[in-house]
């Protein structure tokens, strides 16, 4: 069964559930799919203290609170997991693993990213079992015992530090020479006074040591070449995030050499109707506050397309007259005096058309699709079918003429 949406949203973080919000509010039928808990990775947040507005709350309770005014929009949610999206037609095709298909008018990318892996021996054997990578889900099991961090950003060295209210020591594994890390000043200075961080300069982990459980890890020194073993109950792994994109490869939508999707100010990606957001979009700051202002300006954006193309198909594609498109520019004085004209000839012409006005500076998914560059600017079709362009002069004999 195909289920019709206005709006498919794949993703339930903050920049999904933002646009849910949006989309909702805008009347569109709006649908979030999310393959888990809805809320995406800031649900493993313990503390968030700069989301404006709430102080200090968890990331689990914002996203409550995000969800619940989503659904008080109307906005309906599907634990599922995409598999593929047909974008090649008007209405894109989304396809579920668990083999559900919906249509939507406009889809809004919001798939977030997730822990990059090393796939070094034990890594993923481990998993679960002394081997991490949140922190804040997972420090609390390793209360009195010895970890080891691997990364040397600001979560590597944020987590570390948090992790350090629960663990005895915490060995930070570092690439770089002595005294140089990847993170912020304030964090750097902190950990290095931060009495149970220790740190392993010019190093790489070779391997997560254990048979059941984690019992250590094998270091490489890159200057010496030489490895030696470090005895450890725990490893966090934070050596940065990928995309949630694969599913997306043969889609047609473009992404750069690392997984993310590349955006305009509008979110649009370089397919019509189809928008990126939050974590798996090109941007600066990975934020709940900037992924949420994402979603706001794509669904935005969505509903402006979506009320375009219902526009073009009521007025356009089922018109029983030809239709003139004219793009004009409200703020342009020739372009408002020439869609005067342009009604004037049309009434003399016993409404041999239907005129559609098109403001290019709100309505700019049409100019693109008919290549418009100035205004006034006059499109002749025929069920949709381009037929001529109409040389726009303020001259009534001469548009008399080629409207006759």
């Amino acid at each position: 069964m195909t289920n019709a949406y206005d709006l498919v949203i794949i993703g339930g973080g903050p920049a999904g559930l933002s646009a849910g919000i949006y989309g909702g509010r805008a009347k569109l039928k709006t649908l979030i799919i999310n393959k888990g808990t809805v809320g995406g990775l800031v649900n493993t947040t313990r503390e968030i203290v700069n989301y404006p507005g709430y102080g200090q709350i968890s990331g689990s309770d914002l996203m409550l609170d995000f969800k619940k005014h989503a659904e008080s929009f109307g906005v309906e949610f599907l634990r599922d997991q995409v598999l593929s999206i047909d974008f090649s037609q008007e209405d894109k095709v989304i396809k579920t693993k668990k083999g559900k298909e919906f249509t939507a008018k406009a889809v809004i990318l919001a798939c977030g990213s997730e822990p990059r892996l090393l796939n070094i021996p034990g890594e993923k054997r481990l998993q679960g079992n002394g081997v991490a990578y949140c922190a804040t889900c997972d420090a609390e099991f390793f209360e009195g015992e010895d970890v080891v961090v691997i990364g040397s950003g600001d979560q590597a060295i944020e987590e570390g530090m948090y992790i350090t209210k629960f663990a005895q020591k915490v060995t930070v594994i570092v690439l770089h020479d002595q005294g140089v890390l990847d993170c912020n000043k304030l964090s750097a200075e902190r950990a290095f006074q931060n009495k149970k961080m220790e740190f392993i300069w010019n190093a790489t982990v070779e391997e997560v040591l254990g048979e059941e459980n984690v019992e250590g890890v094998k270091i490489k020194n890159l200057k010496t070449g030489e490895s030696t073993e470090l005895t450890c109950q725990g490893v966090f792994f934070f050596v940065g995030m990928i995309p949630s994109t694969q599913f997306l490869k043969d889609s047609g939508v473009e992404m750069n050499q690392r997984g993310y999707i590349p955006v305009n100010d509008l979110m649009e990606t370089n397919l019509e109707g189809v928008y990126a957001v939050g974590d798996n979009r090109v941007k600066y700051l990975r934020q709940v506050v900037s992924a949420a202002g994402d979603g706001a300006t794509a669904a935005v954006a969505a509903e402006r397309y979506i009320e375009e193309l219902n526009a073009f198909k009521s007025n356009v594609l089922q018109s029983d007259k030809k239709v003139l498109l004219l793009f004009f520019n409200a703020l342009n004085n020739t372009s408002l005096e020439y869609g005067t004209l342009l009604e004037e000839v049309n009434k003399e012409l016993a409404e041999s058309y239907n005129v559609m006005k098109i403001d290019i500076a709100t309505k700019k998914t049409l100019a693109q699709k008919f290549s418009i560059e100035i205004v006034p600017s006059v499109v002749v079709l025929d069920k949709g079918r381009e037929i001529k362009r109409v040389v726009c002069v303020m001259d009534k004999e001469s548009l008399k003429r080629q409207l006759s």
